[in-house]
Parts: C-alpha cells; sequence; structure tokens
C-alpha cells in the first residue's frame, strides 16, 4: 500500500510521520502545531527545539538526539509532562531492556527533557532522578588491534581509496564525520588543520609519516581527499557502509569499524606513554574521562615496562646521579 507523506521533507512534523509510518501508526499521528495539546511533551519537545539550549548543540549532536526524542514523542506526545511519574520512566526503560544501549539512550533524553521542563517551570521535579541505566558489559566500538591493522594495510596498499580513508582515521584519531571533510586546503606547514564537527574544537595536528606518504601518493582536484566512486563528498552514514565493505574485504570481524581506528589510534598514544592531557591534544576529547575510556585497551604490559623503567632505569639512575652532584656542590644533604 502507497504511503503519501503530506508534512514536507526536513520539518519536525515530517520527521514525526516518517517514524509513525515506518513503526505502522500512521493512524496516531497528531501533526501541526494546531493539533499539539498544550502541556504536552509534544509540547515540550517543540519548545526544546527552539530553546538556546537547542541551539548550541551541534549538527551531528542534533542528529543524535533528535532520532531517540522524535520515538518518545511518537509514543508519548499527547500526554501531559506534569503527569510523568518515576513509574513510567521505568517502564519506558524496561521495554527496552532487551537492547540497553537503546534504554540507556531513551533514559538520557527523558532527563534531558524533564530538566528542560523545570527549568521553563512546567514541573518542580526530574522523574528520571535515581533510575540506573541498564548495566552492559559493552565496551563500545572495538579497538582495533595491531594485527587487524596490518591485515587492512596488506590488502588495501598505498595509492588506493581504501588505504586513504584507513590512514586519515588511523594517524589524526578524529571521527568519521571530520575525516570525510578533510582535504589538501587543511594542510600547512606539516599539519592537518580540523574544526571538530561535533564539538567546535580546533585542531592543529602534525602529518605523522606514514599518512604524509599515503597522501603524497594521493592526486586529486576535489576539495575533500575522500570522494565516492563519482568523485562526490561522502555523507558520514555514507562513508560508513562504504568503510565497512573495505573491512570485509580484507577479512576482518564485524566489529572493526571506523570509530575504532580513533580508539586505535588513542591507545597507540598511551602505549607510547603518552599523558591523558597529550592524547586529547590530538583526539579533541572534552574531558580526561573520555580519554580514559578510549585507552582502556592500552596493552598492559607495554605500560607496566615503561612504568618500570621510568623509576628503576638508567634514566633514573642518571637523574638522581645528577641530584647528588648538586647537593654536593650546595653542601645539602639528600632527603
Amino acid at each position: 500500500m502507497t504511503y503519501y507523506f503530506k508534512s514536507r521533507p526536513g520539518t519536525e512534523e515530517f520527521t514525526l510521520e516518517y517514524l509513525a509510518w515506518h513503526e505502522g501508526r500512521e493512524h496516531r499521528l497528531e501533526i501541526g502545531a494546531s493539533r499539539t495539546k498544550p502541556g504536552s511533551v509534544s509540547a515540550l519537545v517543540v519548545k526544546f527545539y527552539r530553546s538556546a539550549e537547542w541551539a548550541n548543540l551541534s549538527d551531528a549532536t542534533k542528529a543524535t538526539y533528535k532520532g531517540i526524542i522524535e520515538r518518545f514523542r511518537v509514543e508519548h506526545g499527547h500526554k501531559p509532562v506534569a503527569r510523568l511519574e518515576r513509574r513510567h520512566v521505568r517502564d519506558i526503560v524496561a521495554k527496552k531492556a532487551k537492547t540497553p544501549a537503546a534504554a540507556n539512550n531513551m533514559l538520557r533524553m527523558i532527563r534531558v527533557l524533564m530538566r528542560f521542563a523545570i527549568e521553563e517551570e512546567w514541573r518542580r521535579d526530574d522523574p528520571t532522578l535515581g533510575i540506573k541505566s541498564i548495566r552492559t558489559r559493552s565496551g563500545g566500538f572495538h579497538t582495533w588491534t595491531e594485527d587487524e591493522i596490518a591485515r587492512f594495510e596488506k590488502r588495501w596498499p598505498v595509492g588506493t581509496r581504501e588505504r586513504l580513508a584507513f590512514s586519515l582515521l588511523l594517524h589524526t584519531a578524529q571521527r568519521r564525520g571530520d575525516v570525510i571533510h578533510m582535504g589538501r586546503q587543511h594542510v600547512r606547514d606539516g599539519k592537518i588543520r580540523v574544526v571538530q564537527h561535533k564539538t567546535g574544537a580546533t585542531l592543529s595536528i602534525p602529518i605523522h609519516p606514514d599518512l604524509k606518504a599515503v597522501l603524497d601518493a594521493h592526486k586529486s582536484d576535489h576539495m575533500t581527499f575522500l570522494t565516492t566512486a563519482k568523485g562526490e563528498p561522502f555523507t558520514a552514514a555514507g562513508f560508513g557502509n562504504w568503510f565497512r565493505e573495505a573491512c570485509d574485504a580484507a577479512g576482518l570481524p564485524k566489529g572493526c569499524a571506523a570509530h575504532g581506528l580513533r580508539k586505535a589510534a588513542c591507545r597507540r598514544l598511551a602505549e607510547a606513554g603518552c599523558s591523558a592531557n597529550v592524547i586529547a591534544s590530538i583526539s579533541g576529547h572534552a574531558t580526561l574521562k573520555e580519554v580514559s575510556r578510549y585507552t582502556k585497551a592500552a596493552d598492559q604490559e607495554l605500560l607496566a615496562e615503561a612504568a618500570m623503567r621510568a623509576i628503576a632505569g638508567p634514566e633514573r639512575e642518571q637523574k638522581l646521579a645528577n641530584r647528588g652532584n648538586g647537593l654536593a656542590k650546595t653542601g645539602r644533604k639528600s632527603l
């Protein structure tokens, strides 16, 4: 059966209508401001979309938030915000327990909306308070191992688009949404300049020798290094699908994805002895907590060896000797 959308693509109403159609609930739609009940969840969402808080979010974050919020809106948009209770929130989260990540994301967005409702004086309390996220054993995206990195490089040699994409991801530690916008115009004085799409942070990253070799072999007049087979810029989703095919061709497991190379870059930096602050200067992470989450896969043995060398190796012995010489000259005693 053919379904004709009533709303214009790109509008909030179209998103709501599409989600309802996709889940077979088009007969339950309440489209249009005239049908939005005052004080309802739908009215709160509309107000949130017009707020300064929403305006200050990056486009990437807006897209992520909106997908979750609209699902909540389709199910509960007609209900009054003031009557949402903790038991209701627990039920909503529990229904998604089989997909913990989706459940936790929904809880997070409801919490954002309820705190906004408090600021707007629609509520006095937060019904999500005290409701815990569902614990998962997943560590997020898989961090590529050195063996997996070598397998990809063997399958896709320097000169291929696949190797170019791989090298930009691994040697800049950036997200796919930033890598697809990189071009010659961003390279200057041996560094590549990045304005992160998600955070707005501006970074200047020295170009790794391996990346330089790949860029030198890449000949193109396009504004971006990476383009589709038609010579057009990638979308983030399109790039992800294309890169997944490249990983499949290299015989890599399904867990190997573009974002996992960002984590692998952070892991390598940690194993090289870089501090969290140093790693963040390249990856652009806003908090050190995020960096620690990304570097969990750092090789414990390598880090332990580096630590022991720092406290018991020749370097420390030399430092102690120099300190002793300095104390002897001043007549002070060592502690």
